[in-house]
């Protein structure tokens, strides 16, 4: 049954396409919806009050103080913002957040257009997580047009001019100097109701404790001086005298910056967006988010997909909606999680829930190549054991529907696509034989999806996309290490030998980009702390590039691994131990692995013995290549490449 909407649809326009109401109250025991203009306790008074007068109507007795206070905390705040509904839930009260969603999606709107507020608050994720809904949290802002775009939304009005900045989590109105200044344009009518609005928000808690307006950046005896004045008795020339001295209070009472509201002003900007988003002061050094590395935090975006209920997997309805056009990103990465989701219940079977992100930015600082990109999250939990699991997914870069674009055939497509899976695996077994450190386990799946690429030949087939599914890494990448962190000289120099250590099967495999450049520290070495927060390991959790140099004296490469030194140069205090510690652990381990291979020489020239070599670039013709250097190049050789290269600096390093 829809719901009865007393004013408002929520997100009905005016004429000039703003939304009518910015605030709503829903009344989920009786299926109502209040929109009426004003802040959410005006709402629920506007609906209890209503209610009085249809019982009144009907000869029954008024409401008894138990059920106007039974009807008044079972209420839920909504805040509108652009096209979508946005439910404040109550951490503590989840089922009713979720019984007024239910209101919600009875009125003629998507559901993809009615979102969860309070983000950070771990009791409401875990919420909407077990309900595999992670996709309806609202997204915090991610970068400086986002901030300043969630600013500019968040102006709000009360019962006239819309100016308030409205934090939708806590509910209170920020009034900013200059907007208090701005007043001063107002006829004295208009003056003395709006100051009467600010005098009374302004010492009014809201219905989860906050105040309903507070002063941006002025000091506590402002509000004091404000709360002493007697704006209804006072004469139209007193009333303006007295509201000059306020005016003149609040501008001495905050610093020059705020004094303007100014977004290009990264001071007002920042503290802004801190006031509207509490925890936002946290966003940069969050250490986690579902257990992620903060280069994560807020860089996914959560897809709808499944929800269990009494171990029956059920699609999530929005799948069936319609998502703008068929070829856009967005409609792509939705059916990319469907089919995820799929392979996760043939593979463990009944899931408690399962939710799926996609990474929607680049986190390696490498410049974007050719093929497709498409990097994933999912989190799940096992219903038999109770375990949680945490994987990340990589599509393949090269697949069937990327060769049809450029032209080929179907079954050359499909050929081409499997033996480039067999060189992926082929080169993580030969990376691993060398001695780097990899993810222990990397699983190969493939996706059902149908063609709309370039080759019309092709349109509407369904194809078979490969991608590789592995544990996440529980670490941080080792170029996106807070500088702070460096100022700890055990942290320093453990990273430094740990680096050094990588950096030696790095050289051997020539990690190269297309680009002509050494692929090394800039996005894909994973550092993983032990308990005290000191640097255990590092894990390559990204092998790309490897086995691309395969023609170039290991000197050269390895005089392009100096650029981690020159980088540290500004972070740590001792550049010259930490030098000396990153040389000495690479030449190391390069010596260690060098002579492995001369012990074990058969073994590794036998790895890939059974492939054909091709001298075009097949893996094994790269294999032999490489250990042939390998043979030839002294460790010796690489210590003297490294530190010549540190020495003259990066003129020197581009390889």
């Amino acid at each position: 049954m829809q719901p009865r909407l007393i004013y408002e649809h929520p997100l009905a326009k005016d004429g000039q396409g703003r939304l009518k109401c910015r605030v709503g109250t829903v009344f989920p025991d009786a299926n109502v919806i209040v929109t009426v203009p004003g802040i959410h306790a005006t709402q629920r008074m506007a609906y209890l009050e209503l209610l009085e007068r249809e019982r009144q109507a009907a000869g029954q007795p008024p409401l008894t103080r138990a059920e106007w206070n039974e009807h008044w905390e079972n209420a839920v705040d909504l805040i509108m913002e652009g096209n979508v509904i946005q439910i404040r839930p109550d951490p503590q009260r989840m089922p009713l957040a979720f019984a007024a969603d239910e209101v919600l999606q009875r009125l003629p709107v998507s559901k993809r257009q009615i979102r969860f507020l309070n983000v950070l608050n771990e009791q409401v994720r875990e919420a909407i997580k077990r309900r595999g809904e992670y996709w309806r949290i609202t997204r915090l802002p991610s970068s400086i047009v986002e901030m300043e775009y969630m600013i500019l939304g968040a102006k709000i009005g009360v019962g006239g001019l819309e100016m308030y900045f409205y934090n939708r989590t806590t509910g209170t109105r920020y009034l900013t100097c200059q907007e208090f200044c701005n007043l001063d344009r107002l006829d004295d009518w208009q003056l003395r109701k709006h100051l009467l609005e600010i005098q009374d928000l302004s010492s009014r808690l809201n219905s989860i404790g906050n105040l309903e307006v507070d002063f941006f950046q002025a000091e506590p005896g402002f509000r004091a001086e404000l709360q002493a004045c007697d704006f209804r008795e006072l004469s139209s020339t007193d009333l303006r005298q007295q509201y000059r001295r306020l005016r003149h209070h609040f501008r001495e009472s905050v610093t020059a910056p705020f004094r303007t509201d100014n977004l290009s002003l990264p001071e007002w900007r920042c503290r802004m967006f801190a006031a509207l988003m509490p925890g936002s002061d946290q966003l940069v050094n969050e250490e986690e988010l579902l257990g992620l590395s903060s280069e994560f935090f807020m860089q996914i975006q959560w897809l709808p997909g499944a929800r269990i209920e009494e171990s029956e997997m059920i699609f999530d309805p929005a799948l069936q909606e319609p998502q703008g056009s068929g070829h856009s990103e967005a409609a792509a990465s939705e059916e990319i999680s469907r089919g995820l989701v799929h392979n996760l219940l043939r593979e463990y079977g009944v899931l408690q829930y399962v939710n799926v992100g996609c990474v929607v930015q680049r986190l390696s600082q490498r410049p974007p190549s050719s093929g497709r990109r498409g990097v994933f999250l999912i989190e799940m939990k096992l219903s038999d054991s109770g375990e949680e699991l945490l994987k990340f997914v990589r599509l393949q870069k090269w697949g069937v529907g990327e060769r049809l674009d450029d032209g080929k055939d179907l079954l050359q497509a499909i050929l081409e696509t499997e033996e480039y899976v067999d060189y992926v695996l082929d080169r993580r077994l030969g990376c691993r034989q060398l001695g780097m450190n990899l993810a222990p386990r990397m699983k190969v799946r493939k996706l059902r999806e149908i063609y709309r690429g370039k080759n019309p030949c092709y349109h509407g087939v369904r194809i078979w996309t490969p991608y590789f599914e592995r544990d996440y890494l529980h670490g941080m990448a080792t170029d996106k290490i807070l500088p702070a962190r460096f100022e700890d000289e055990e942290f320093a120099m453990r990273f430094a030998r740990l680096l050094g250590h990588a950096a030696a099967p790095n050289i051997i495999v020539g990690r190269w980009s297309d680009g002509g450049r050494v692929t090394f520290n800039d996005g894909d070495e994973v550092l993983i702390a032990d308990e005290r927060g000191q640097p255990d390991r590092i894990v390559v959790a990204d092998i790309t590039g490897s086995f691309v140099n395969f023609q170039d004296d290991l000197t050269v490469i390895a005089a392009a691994h100096a650029e981690p030194i020159r980088r540290a140069g500004s972070r740590v205090s001792d550049l010259r131990a930490f030098r000396e510690i990153y040389i000495a652990a690479l030449v190391e381990h390069y010596t260690h692995i060098r002579g492995e291979y001369q012990r074990q020489r058969q073994a590794f020239d036998m790895l890939f013995q059974n492939q054909p070599v091709d001298a075009g670039g097949s893996l094994a013709y790269r294999w032999e290549q490489v250990l042939r250097r390998l043979d030839k190049t002294a460790p010796e050789q690489i210590e003297q490449a490294v530190r010549a290269a540190i020495d003259d600096g990066p003129a020197n390093v581009s390889g």
